[in-house]
């Protein structure tokens, strides 16, 4: 059977974060899905399509070099039931200290009882990337500040194109 694994979020916009979390996904599954969540009561700065091109641009060649699948794509749904369309035995979630740890605990916790098949694994950040916040980020790049320490290249010249 083939390990599939979900990592959801909001890629708005992708961050170093997000891409040391896929360095480590990569190495427990056979094929890795990144769930661009579309919220219809949210206004993200980057719209789906924008978000779906960062995460081919910067994750997918994580995924290429460790030889895993992978594969984007977008929900509007639980995410536990995008996991679970998708065939996805795991969930991937990025832990950066002990508030996400609290809150990542209560939804592995319901997802686990609406679907009892997947299971949501953690994986922590390095310790280099522990700060940074996609909300943190966008502030920063609007106000004209310098985010290329907290996000790849190419996410940082889709921030200053955005912003001037």
């Amino acid at each position: 059977m083939q390990r599939i694994a979900l990592y959801p979020g909001s890629f708005d916009p992708v961050t170093n974060g997000h891409l040391d979390v896929v360095r480590q996904a990569v190495h427990l599954c056979d094929r890795l899905i990144v769930a661009v969540g579309v919220h219809h009561g949210k206004k993200p700065l980057f719209s789906t399509e924008e978000r779906l091109a960062m995460v081919h641009e910067v994750l997918e060649p994580v995924a290429a070099a460790a030889g895993c699948g992978f594969e984007a794509s977008t929900y509007d749904d639980l995410t536990v039931t995008a996991a679970q369309k998708a065939g996805a035995i795991m969930m991937i979630r990025g832990l950066r200290d002990g508030t996400d740890f609290d809150y990542e605990m209560q939804l592995a916790g319901m997802n686990q009882t609406m679907v009892p098949g997947i299971q949501t694994v953690f994986v922590p950040a390095s310790v280099a990337v522990r700060p940074i916040a996609a909300t943190l980020v966008r502030q920063i790049a609007a106000m004209g500040g310098d985010v290329s320490h907290f996000v790849p290249a190419a996410v940082a010249a889709s921030l200053k194109a955005k912003f001037n």
